[in-house]
C-alpha cells in the first residue's frame, strides 16, 4: 500500500513537472527572435502567411494554451521546414527512428551495467594495487574524453585503417554496425559506473556490518560480492535513471557522426531549423523517459534495501 500510495503521488509530481519542461522550452524557443520561415528569399508577406497558416501570429501563450489542448488529444503538431507539413508523431516514431535510438541506448547500457560494476567492485577489491591504479587512471581518462573524441578515434583506427566496421552505421540493419556506435555511447557511462562503484564499496567495506562479517571468519570474496556490493549499488541506481533517459533517446553527437537516423540526429535538426513542434516533440518525449526512469529508480531503492522507507523521502 505504501509503494502504491507513493507511486500515486509520484506520478502527481512527475505530470506537473513535465508541464513545466514543456512551459519553459515554449517560452525561451519562442523567445528568440526571428522566425522559421526566415530565409534568403522569403519576403515579408511570405512569412506572414506562413506564421497565419500555423498559428504563429498569435500571441505567445495563446500558442501554448492551443498546444497544450492538441498535445491532450495526442496531437503533437506538424513540422514547419524538416519535413513540412508531417506530423511530429510520425517523425518522431515512424520508419523505426525511436525504435532504432531505443536498441542502440539499450546495447549501450547494458555493456555500462555489465562493464562499470565489474571493473569499479575490481578496483575496490585490489585497492592500492597496480590493478587499481590502472582501473583508475583508464575510468578518469573515460570519463574526461568527450564522445566525438572517442568516435573519431574509433572511426580512423577500426572504420578507416583497419577497415573492421562500417564507417557510417546507417539504419543499424545488421549486428556489425551497432558496434562503434554502442560502444561509444557505452564507453563514459562504463567509466563513471566503474568510479561510482569503486567510491561506493570503499565506504560500504569501512562500515561496522562488513567488520562483524570478518570477525565471524566470512570470506573476503563474499564480503565484497554478496554484502558490500549489494549497499553500494544504490548510487549506481540512482545514475542509472537519468542515463537511460539520455542514453535511450540517443546520443546527439554519436547519431550525427555514425549518420544513424535516430531521434537524437532529429533534436538537434530541428534546433538547427527552429522546426519549434519537433523541438517541442523531442523535448517531451524526453522529459517523459527521464521523469519515468526516475520513478523506476526511487522503486528500485526498495528492492536492493528493503530498509529505505521510500514514502518519507524528501522528493
Amino acid at each position: 500500500m505504501d509503494l502504491l500510495i507513493y507511486s500515486l503521488k509520484r506520478i502527481g509530481v512527475s505530470i506537473m513537472t513535465l508541464f513545466l519542461v514543456a512551459a519553459i522550452t515554449f517560452f525561451l524557443m519562442n523567445a528568440i527572435p526571428g522566425s522559421p520561415f526566415m530565409t534568403e528569399r522569403s519576403t515579408p508577406e511570405q512569412i506572414e502567411q506562413a506564421n497565419i497558416k500555423y498559428g504563429l501570429d498569435k500571441p505567445v501563450p495563446v500558442q501554448f494554451v492551443n498546444y497544450v489542448k492538441n498535445l491532450l488529444h495526442g496531437d503533437m503538431g506538424v513540422s514547419l521546414k524538416m519535413q513540412e507539413g508531417t506530423d511530429v508523431t510520425t517523425i518522431l516514431f515512424g520508419q523505426g527512428k525511436f525504435g532504432r535510438s531505443i536498441r542502440l541506448g539499450v546495447m549501450a547500457l547494458l555493456v555500462a551495467v555489465v562493464v562499470g560494476i565489474p571493473l569499479g567492485t575490481l578496483a575496490a577489491y585490489y585497492r592500492g594495487k597496480w590493478i587499481d591504479n590502472i582501473l583508475r587512471v583508464l575510468t578518469t581518462l573515460g570519463v574526461a574524453m568527450p564522445s566525438f573524441v572517442i568516435a573519431t578515434l574509433m572511426l580512423f583506427g577500426f572504420g578507416v585503417h583497419l577497415g573492421w566496421f562500417p564507417v557510417q552505421s546507417g539504419n543499424l540493419e545488421t549486428p556489425i554496425t551497432y558496434v562503434m556506435p554502442v560502444i561509444c555511447l557505452a564507453f563514459y557511462p562504463s567509466c563513471y559506473i566503474a568510479k561510482l562503484t569503486r567510491t561506493s564499496m570503499l565506504d560500504s567495506i569501512s562500515q561496522d556490518y562488513i567488520r562483524t562479517a570478518r570477525a565471524k571468519g566470512v570470506k573476503t570474496k563474499v564480503i565484497l560480492f554478496k554484502h558490500a556490493l549489494r549497499n553500494s549499488l544504490i548510487p549506481v541506481i540512482t545514475y542509472l535513471g537519468p542515463l537511460t533517459a539520455g542514453i535511450i533517446t540517443g546520443s546527439l553527437v554519436v547519431e550525427q557522426i555514425f549518420n544513424v537516423p535516430g531521434v537524437g540526429n532529429y533534436f538537434v535538426s530541428s534546433i538547427l531549423n527552429r522546426d519549434y513542434p519537433v523541438i517541442m516533440g523531442t523535448t517531451i518525449l524526453l522529459g517523459c523517459l527521464i521523469i519515468i526512469m526516475n520513478l523506476v529508480v526511487d522503486i528500485a531503492y526498495k528492492i536492493v534495501d528493503p530498509r529505505i522507507n521510500i514514502t518519507k523521502k524528501g522528493n
